[in-house]
């Protein structure tokens, strides 16, 4: 071997760096140049080598970052980062399709300064990025703003002019013949790209596309997952719901069971209503709710109004309430279904209560029955009416009701009934209450509301005197009827002369203080004599100075004692009706 190859081959072995290798070569080039091209080429191809194994160990390093991140945000920026990083260029950025649009958007870029161009959209074949997305191939050029293989748009144009860009290169992202994005590598000055450079960035973005796609398809996987473990959360929620609500059906718990549970159970506040509108159950209702807006529900499904959310009870077709819940922003379709099911096995436990109300009401109509025909033994209708839960008073008044267009009572009224139902074609109350006289007053708003006539007798015990206490009662609410008072409550005494006619027999000094009571008391207090004073007005033909001359006393005297009895009789004293009333009470008086 001569000096001049010894000389290339120990450079070479000590690995010299290039300059020295060309410098020692030029010397030796005259003696012999095929040596020195020899020399060269070796040393090129090691070069070569070295680049290709740094690339491959940088690609490693790549695949090993991006096989450790799970979040499709962070493995983007990281392959933008290496992009930029591995082919040295001023700007790396990378743009993902939108099947939707049909167009490539800006997704992550690294070294961009420009917000507009961070914000670009590329349409297919539009730019050097918009042709690559179109035929799936890498395209770059030196001089991007000049070159006129590709199809230039203002909106481009001005972005990439306002980042600087001048030398682009872009690369698909393509898994299994899906395309994915685009990959870019730029910079801000005119630069040639080699094969080696785009081959480099070819390999980062296949395995760049690989990642993304195997992220997203954990992401998906995850989220699944996710999805799978709420919706067994809400199945085994929903069950424990299911087996709440039976539980009290179970154990003959009422409605306000159900609300208190269903309240419990997704943290809210629950109210139910019937289908007027009043109120049933409540569970932790606010006071100020107003139910006044809530739509007429007829379907069965949960509705949102307003702030709240309600259902309807429905039994056969028939709305029987209404569920209205609150408190909560919005239900999942977990919790949907749980007060859907709530509204169901409320409308079971209402037409339970109905079904037993009903059946309540015909055996109460059964036992009235036979407590009026006066044919059944009052001890055997006294036990009977005990089995149905209610004890029968020493004595109770008698409300028969007759007309109207709603049968329904006061709430208020519902612990005075001992017994009631349809008898002789009228509604018949059987009260606890201590006279005809409390009956009437307090039966006087439901007449006025239904447009009922009721006539109120007694008190009486059960037997022969409650028998009698309903014929009089009958006989009452066909008066009242003859003479025009319908639609009021009214005692035999409230009828005065008329009252007292159709009655079997008469309490002669109750009815007396029944219809002179407040001047009887006046006088009694006050020592005044508004009884003698009213009896000889009459006796002188309701003429104030007659009375006058007969009881010795001015009339103005007299006058104002008239004005003292309309202020305790009222202002209707002096009607016909009423004045023979008192008249009547007045000759009565005198009997006793």
């Amino acid at each position: 071997m001569d000096e001049v190859a010894l000389t290339l081959l120990r450079l070479l072995a000590d690995d010299a760096p290039a300059a020295e290798l060309a410098a020692a070569a030029d010397r030796i080039a005259v003696e012999d140049p095929a040596a020195r091209d020899l020399a060269l080429r070796i040393r090129s191809g090691m070069d070569a080598s070295k680049r290709r194994a740094a690339e491959l160990s940088a690609l490693v390093d790549v695949a090993r970052e991006l096989a450790s991140s799970r979040d499709p945000g962070r493995v983007l920026d990281t392959i933008v980062h290496r992009a930029r990083t591995l082919v040295g260029t001023d700007v790396a950025y990378l743009t993902l399709y939108d099947p939707d649009r049909g167009d490539t958007f800006m997704r992550a870029t690294d070294g961009s300064v420009s917000a507009a161009f961070q914000q670009l959209r590329l349409p297919l074949g539009s730019g050097l990025g918009g042709l690559v997305a179109e035929t799936y191939k890498p395209y770059w050029t030196a001089d991007y703003p000049g070159d006129r293989r590709f199809r230039h748009t203002s909106t481009i144009d001005n972005a990439v002019g306002e980042e600087g860009l001048v030398a682009i290169c872009g690369t698909p992202l393509i898994v299994d013949s899906s395309f994915v994005g685009v990959l870019f590598a730029s910079n801000r000055t005119r630069r040639p790209f080699s094969r080696d450079e785009v081959s480099l960035l070819q390999s980062l973005a296949a395995l760049a596309a690989v990642t993304l796609v195997q992220v997203r398809a954990a992401t998906e996987t995850a989220d699944a997952l996710t999805q799978l473990s709420v919706a067994h959360a809400g199945v085994e929620h929903a069950a424990a719901a299911h087996d709440r609500f039976a539980e009290i059906v179970l154990s003959g718990g009422d409605v306000d069971a159900i609300a208190a549970a269903l309240a419990e159970l997704l943290d809210v506040w629950v109210v139910l209503v019937d289908a007027h509108g009043n109120e049933l159950a409540n569970a932790g209702v606010p006071d100020q709710l107003d139910l006044s807006r809530l739509p007429a529900l007829t379907n069965g499904r949960l509705t949102r109004f307003g702030d709240h959310w309600a259902i309807t009870a429905t039994a056969k077709g028939e709305p029987l309430g209404a569920l209205v819940i609150g408190g909560v922003d919005d239900l999942p379709p977990a919790d949907r279904r749980i007060v859907e099911r709530a509204a169901v096995v409320t409308a079971l436990v209402l037409l339970f209560r109905r079904q037993a109300a009903e059946q309540s009401r015909h055996a109460q109509a059964d036992v009235l029955a036979d407590a009026l025909s006066g044919t059944a033994d009052p001890a055997a209708v006294a036990d009977r009416a005990r089995l149905l839960g209610h004890d029968i008073p020493d004595r109770m008044v008698v409300a028969v009701c007759r007309g109207g267009a709603d049968s329904r009572l006061p709430a208020a009224l519902d612990d005075r009934v001992v017994l009631s139902g349809r008898y002789d074609g009228d509604l018949v109350l059987v009260l606890d209450l201590p006279s005809a006289v409390t009956g009437a007053a307090e039966l006087a708003e439901p007449a006025r509301r239904t447009g009922m006539t009721i006539g109120v007798t007694g008190p009486a015990a059960l037997g022969e005197g409650l028998v009698a206490a309903h014929r009089q009662a009958a006989r009452l609410v066909g008066t009242m009827t003859r003479l025009g008072r319908t639609a009021r409550a009214a005692a035999p005494d409230d009828l005065g002369l008329a009252g007292l006619v159709g009655a079997e027999t008469v309490d002669v000094a109750a009815h007396v203080a029944h219809v002179l009571g407040p001047l009887v008391d006046y006088d009694a207090r006050r020592g005044t004599e508004l009884v003698a004073t009213l009896s000889a007005y009459f006796a002188a033909s309701q003429s104030p100075t007659r009375a006058a001359a007969v009881l010795h006393l001015h009339p103005n005297t007299v006058q104002q004692r008239l004005d003292r009895i309309t202020a305790l009789l009222g202002d209707g004293w002096q009607h016909p009706d009423r004045a023979l009333d008192l008249q009547v009470a007045l000759r009565l008086r005198a009997t006793l």
